[in-house]
């Protein structure tokens, strides 16, 4: 896999969340300057939309049942280590675009998101680990993520998340504008310093303009990218866009620490972090 394709799956994780600090943010610009924003990003409930496809649920065996607590104390003992974050980033895993406010921060292993969307599947070794940031500004591990290829069956994933108990999901019909590479945003560029870019706001429309873009680069005024408003090809062009029916291949989250409730482990919403 070429750096430039394993750039989409970055993207498609950090693109695809929202945060309570991203919209307590925007919500002070909004006060101090009168006008609404519509930030791009959505809640932690995921949900089929334009933007987003999920597998269908399968009936659920005894089998299924085991090999799900398997996993989750799989991770449980994997994970322990990663609790504190600073072992996780000298273990090679890195924060995409950690000064944007998220709802779920991703922490990933290039190296080993690579080998999962080549189709090897290692459950000690995810792609990627899930961090909320706590009050104190602490990043609090939630749990990990899981990749597989593209082109991958129900068949195919169910062997290895049931499909009687996660959803894998897939991001769809993404309108990035012109301007922006792949490699751009494998940098973590969003266009901050690009003025005239689509998506940005009008330096004219806010006196907080040109503190959001540069925080939020073409994500500001909610039309582009995973989330945002255009799910269209001829509309993402007329914006000055380009459009990407599927972005990457398949993800799953796994929460592990919030007890043995499949429905919480498996589930599309971020469990709050146990409290210690």
């Amino acid at each position: 896999m070429n750096r430039q394709r394993l750039g989409f799956l970055i993207v498609t994780l950090a693109l695809s969340i929202n945060a309570p600090a991203f919209a307590h943010d925007m919500a002070e610009m909004e006060e101090m300057d009168g006008h609404d924003m519509a930030p791009n990003a959505m809640g932690g409930q995921m949900g089929m939309n334009a933007h987003m496809v999920m597998t269908s649920s399968r009936p659920q065996t005894p089998n299924d049942i085991e090999r799900a607590h398997d996993l989750i104390g799989t991770l449980r003992r994997a994970l322990t280590k990663y609790h504190d974050s600073r072992v996780a980033l000298s273990q090679g895993y890195q924060i995409f675009l950690p000064t944007v406010p998220q709802e779920v921060y991703h922490f990933t292993d290039y190296g080993a998101a690579s080998q999962e969307y080549s189709g090897h599947f290692d459950p000690t070794r995810p792609g990627s680990l899930l961090y909320v940031k706590n009050p104190s500004g602490d990043y609090v591990l939630v749990g990990a993520m899981y990749s597989a290829p593209a082109d991958y069956t129900p068949d195919q994933l169910d062997a290895l998340v049931p499909l009687s108990v996660a959803h894998w999901h897939a991001h769809t019909n993404i309108c990035l504008p012109n301007g922006i590479t792949l490699d751009d945003v494998l940098r973590g560029d969003i266009g901050a310093t690009h003025l005239d870019m689509p998506g940005m706001m009008p330096a004219a429309s806010s006196r907080s303009a040109p503190a959001i873009n540069r925080r939020l680069g073409f994500l500001a005024d909610g039309r582009f990218g995973f989330t945002g408003k255009i799910a269209d090809a001829a509309e993402c062009e007329a914006a000055g866009g380009h459009f990407l029916k599927q972005a990457f291949g398949w993800m799953v989250h796994v929460y592990p620490f919030n007890g043995d409730d499949l429905k919480v482990a498996f589930g599309m919403s971020v469990p709050k972090p146990p409290a210690n």
